[in-house]
């Protein structure tokens, strides 16, 4: 699994936040688009292209996309 993959994997669950926007470092509830039905579409995506079930507190105890990444990653 590729973090930049990952990466850009994540940043197609927004529609009007610039690709380019995000990094591994990227804070994501500091993204004005973020809500909670983005992060239900971040845990439907992981487990479409990851096949990891990632749950509410995954994306709670996640601060960074690279944290996201990493929780993923442990679970595979």
């Amino acid at each position: 699994m590729d973090i930049n993959q990952f990466v850009k994997n994540f940043a197609s669950q927004f529609d009007e936040t610039d690709i380019d926007s995000f990094l591994p470092e990227t804070i994501f509830r500091d993204i004005t688009e973020w809500s909670s039905l983005t992060a239900l579409s971040i845990i439907a995506m992981v487990d479409e292209e990851y096949h990891v079930k990632l749950t509410g507190d995954d994306i709670r105890s996640s601060k960074t996309i690279e944290d996201v990444y990493n929780c993923v990653k442990l679970k595979i």
